[in-house]
């Protein structure tokens, strides 16, 4: 793996927020889409970076695909667990972002609710 790509993956603050809330579980992309707040195009162009870089790993479920933590690479490469462990991480819009997959986890709403647009959970 090249260090070099590693580093620029984490050099993007979208990227940043990604693996801040997939730090807590598993997303679907739809579901990152919707707790970021950024669109497909930018969530799959962002996970695209991650996945060549190999921090995150995915899976795909029926015709959904699932996004995860390469713990490989994080044993490999320590460092990248500091980063998006590090304190600046821990407040400001990374916050809210942890705070929308609350949210998000507590509406109740899937997958399938997302793709027919009921994607309001926040209160």
């Amino acid at each position: 793996m090249d260090l070099l790509q590693i580093l620029k993956a984490l050099s993007d603050e979208t990227r940043l927020r990604m693996l801040n809330v997939l730090r807590q579980e598993e997303l679907c992309v739809c579901e990152l889409e919707t707790i970021l707040e950024i669109n497909q195009s930018n969530a799959s162009r962002h996970l695209n970076r991650l996945t060549q870089a190999k921090i995150v790993e995915f899976d795909k479920q029926a015709q959904y695909v699932y996004y995860k933590i390469n713990e490989n690479t994080l044993k490999e490469y320590p460092f990248i667990e500091e980063i998006i462990g590090h304190k600046d991480i821990q407040k400001g819009r990374y916050t809210m972002d942890r705070e929308r997959l609350h949210q998000y986890r507590k509406s109740g709403l899937s997958c399938d609710d997302l793709k027919g647009k009921k994607s309001c959970f926040m209160q």
